[in-house]
């Protein structure tokens, strides 16, 4: 896809994860997943409001780590990385699109594009034009220069995707998607995903939309409730 190491599988072996433990509000969020997610391919994590598909996500994509179990990518065990080598393993091999896409207010949609670069160091021509191929590629060449707050709904997905593609990840998490979305922009989210996935990028999403998880394009659709794994 970029040169960059094939994707492995992704395995998580009896991941718990509780929020305020030991507390009178504790809150067990994820209650004992164990799942294997195949490289190369699109898996959607499905369920209501509440059942822990973005909590699982967050954890897959080094964001946070599980109060117990573990979470493997091939033969190493992400969940107990330490910090710096965890952020580290987040900025090579995961790419992020946010459910509101937190795109950053005042800067142009290069400069947001551009960001996630920033903290690799390297060439910074070289990640300048990198964004910009980026929203090429995206049909947002005309768009490189304009803040973020002027773009359409459309434009600001699209910058988003291409941020999230800028350090070249094998893998691409995106939460809810297409939350904020119509219907036609939810297809073309989707068409755009499937073209990831045919340069062999796994892309792993969460939602509840139909025009998401019943899309042909899905290979996988994984349903959870109340912080477990149901089918």
């Amino acid at each position: 896809m970029n040169g960059a190491p094939a994707m492995e599988v992704i395995r998580l072996q009896q991941v718990k994860k509780a929020f305020n433990q030991g507390r009178p509000n504790e809150f067990w969020a994820i209650r004992g997943v164990d799942l294997e997610l195949e490289p190369g391919r699109i898996t959607v994590l499905k369920g209501p409001s509440g059942s822990g598909k973005t909590t699982l996500l967050s954890m897959i994509g080094c964001l946070s780590r599980p109060t117990s179990g573990r979470i493997l990518l091939g033969d190493r065990i992400l969940s107990g990385l330490p910090e710096r080598f965890m952020t580290e393993e987040r900025r090579r091999t995961f790419g992020f699109i946010f459910q509101q896409f937190n795109l950053i207010k005042g800067l142009t949609a290069l400069d947001n594009v551009m960001l996630p670069g920033c903290p690799l160091g390297g060439d910074h021509r070289a990640l300048r034009q990198r964004a910009r191929e980026l929203l090429g590629r995206f049909g947002l060449e005309d768009r490189a220069a304009s803040r973020v707050e002027w773009l359409s709904g459309g434009e600001a997905q699209r910058t988003a995707i291409a941020r999230a593609l800028i350090n070249q990840p094998r893998c691409l998490i995106a939460d809810e998607p297409t939350a904020n979305l119509d219907s036609r922009l939810s297809e073309a989210f989707m068409e755009i995903v499937a073209g990831l996935r045919e340069q062999g990028m796994t892309v792993l999403l969460t939602s509840h939309d139909p025009l998401v998880y019943d899309a042909p394009v899905v290979d996988r659709v994984v349903a959870m409730h109340d912080g477990r794994v149901v089918d």
